[in-house]
Formats: C-alpha cells, structure tokens, sequence
C-alpha cells in the first residue's frame, strides 16, 4: 500500500544527505593540489591556559617543521600558570626556533583566549599568521601545506581538519567520532554546496592584511565561536578561505561523559546562535528522529523495520567510509559499536541546544547571545 512509503519518506533526507557527504568527500580528497613552493615566513601564535594531555609534546611538534623561517609565540594571561614551565622547557630544548612567552592579564571581553590572541599578535614579526589551540600536533610538513595556497593574494584565510586517532577512554571516543561522522562530512557538505565561509579552530592561517581589514583580534573579543567568526569575517570582506587538506591532530585526555555532553552543549548553543537557520534546518539530516519517526509512522509496521535496517546500514557504512578511506583515524571499525550512542547524543545536544543559552567554559558560565555573542556571568560554583 501507499502509506508503507511513508517511513522510507522519513528516512529520505537524513539518507540522501550520507551520500552527498560522501560524494563531496570524494571530489576533495581526490582532487591534484598543486603545490607552488611558496615559503613565506610565519608566526604561530599559541594562546594556552593550564596543561592539556602531552603539552610538551604537542608544543615540540612546532619545533620540528621543515620550513625555513617561523616564529611562535605563546600567550598566557597568568604568571602562576602550571603551563610556563612547560613552555621554557620547550625554549631550552630547542634553542634554535624563535620562539617568545608573552605573560599579559589584562582583559579586553568575555572570550579570554582571543585576549592572549591580542596579546600574542603585539610580538608577531611576519604577516603570515597562524593560530592553533594548545592541545594540536602537526607533523613536520605542517606549515608547508598550510602556507602554499597564500601564494595566491585573493585567498585570505587557511583553515583545517582535524582528527583524533588516539582515544584513551570510550567518552573521548564518543567525541573523536563526532569529528569522523559529523564535522567532516558537515564541513565536505558546505564547501561544496555553499562555499567555505567559516574557519575550524584547531588550526587558521590568516594573512595580517585580511585580519586588520576586519579589525583585528578585538573584532572577535566577544564571541565564543572566535574561529567561525574569524573566517566567516575574513570571508565577508572579500578574500576567498581555502580548506587544507592536511590534517592535524586533536590530543585527546581521559574524560568523563559529563565532561564531554558538558562541551558538546557549548558547541551546539553556539552553533545555534551564529547560524540560526541552517542549524535548525540541520535537524532533518539526523538519524536518530527520522527513525523515530518511520517507526511511529508506520505503526511499527515491517516497512519501518526495514527503513530504520536501512538508515542503520547507511550510517554505519558512511561512517567506516570516512574513517577508514577519508579521515584515516582508524577509529571504524574498532568502535563502530559507538555510533549509534554517537547518534543519539548529537540529536540530544542539537535539541537541548534550543532550551537555553548559557554554557560553560574554562570554569566559567556565559550566557549566549543572538549572533554568538556572549556576556561572562562569573566562574561556575
């Protein structure tokens, strides 16, 4: 009958969408990058706050680029900070980088890591600027990959991907997937479909002419989102961003699922408030409620077992199609007894995300404005 269509119909958008995720992945992991040579010198600016999993580590990975001329400079709002030991360890050890610690607690707005931004941008010497959040790793031909494309004036900002191949404990596997199953195809979806208008946080590249034609770090003072207004700005005043296709790591530590839910909830009311629409219109392309709703439907009928069989396939086939073909993070198939859970926390966070606007971050509770602005109602009790 007519009315055993009605769960395959449900499942329709959130199945479509899997396959152009993987088509647009596809065409961009495939593509020929040409690469033009083109070295010009650069400044990593590190705002950090306390010590993630393997700092030292993850700072040295900087240390060894086969890049000719860089400078770093890492930013840090307090003299008692438990990292700056880690960071003079780090100037010891290779005393050949130029690197600089730059202590400054004054406040310009509630978003404290673009504070240490604007600290760190004063001893900046080249105007090739990178910025990367303290728990990234990169391998030695990071700022090659990520310098080449400015060869090219029209393009103004560099943005990766970025993955966790490590996981310590199955919490941060939950988020590590998020990345695989969620971010990545999301991001592969928009540069094809609407174009790069927005810039991922663990690693940015911004030319110091496009950054001071939007303002400078104290244009993004204000939000939490600092990276998606970063390149949605840069993107606005004209430049094209480019989407690098050299992956950096994302270090992961033990954490608990409390912690976990607490920063996906951070993310997703974010979200929400910088791009309203399209996050709203994002909840027909999840799994969890199309299959409840080919289940209620259909009466739980034979056609809504075979629609949500078929939507549980699809996800579970994309998602080991990512990891293992595009990503490269060997988290599929290992964990891909998580993906359902995966599916059902994403859908929670995207619906809790519409209940309120406040969410916490580094100890502090802040209240999410209209537009991704946010206001700092004090350290959480």
């Amino acid at each position: 009958m007519w009315y055993d269509f009605i769960p395959f119909l449900c499942i329709a958008p959130a199945l479509c969408y899997g396959l152009i995720t993987l088509v647009c992945a596809q065409k961009f992991f495939s593509r020929k990058v040409r690469d033009p040579g083109y070295q010009p010198p650069v400044t990593i600016l590190k705002p950090v706050k306390g010590v993630d999993a393997e700092s030292f580590e993850n700072f040295s990975s900087f240390c060894l680029q086969e890049y000719p001329l860089y400078q770093i400079v890492f930013a840090v709002a307090s003299a008692e900070d438990p990292v700056i030991p880690v960071i003079k360890q780090l100037i010891a050890a290779y005393p050949g980088i130029d690197i600089e610690l730059v202590v400054d607690d004054r406040i310009y707005g509630p978003n404290y890591k673009v504070c240490n931004l604007i600290h760190a941008y004063s001893q900046a010497k080249y105007d090739l600027l990178i910025v990367c959040d303290s728990d990234i790793r990169v391998g030695p031909r990071y700022l090659q990959e990520i310098a080449a494309p400015f060869y090219d004036p029209a393009v103004g900002l560099v943005t990766s991907l970025y993955r966790s191949p490590r996981i310590p404990n199955v919490p941060t596997a939950l988020e590590a997937m998020g990345f695989t199953t969620e971010m990545i195809p999301n991001v592969m979806a928009a540069l094809y479909l609407e174009g790069l208008s927005f810039a991922l946080g663990a690693s940015m590249a911004v030319r110091r002419e496009a950054l001071e034609k939007i303002g400078g770090f104290p244009a993004l003072v204000d939000y939490l989102a600092d990276d998606y207004q970063l390149g949605n700005m840069v993107h606005r005043a004209g430049y094209r961003l480019e989407l690098s296709g050299y992956f950096v790591e994302s270090v992961m530590k033990c954490e608990s699922l409390r912690g976990i839910l607490s920063r996906q909830l951070r993310w997703a009311r974010t979200m929400r408030a910088s791009r309203p629409a399209g996050y709203l219109a994002s909840g027909i392309t999840q799994p969890v409620p199309a299959a409840f709703l080919a289940f209620f439907l259909s009466g739980f009928s034979p056609s809504g077992w075979l629609a949500f069989s078929l939507l549980g396939l699809s996800r579970l086939w994309c998602g080991l199609l990512f990891s293992r073909m595009f990503v490269r993070d060997n988290i599929f198939p290992r964990y891909l007894w998580l993906l359902p859970l995966r599916d059902i926390l994403a859908f929670f966070t995207w619906a809790l995300s519409f209940l309120g606007n406040r969410v916490v971050w580094r100890s502090h509770v802040f209240r999410v404005l209209p537009g991704g602005k946010i206001r700092d109602l004090g350290k959480k009790s």
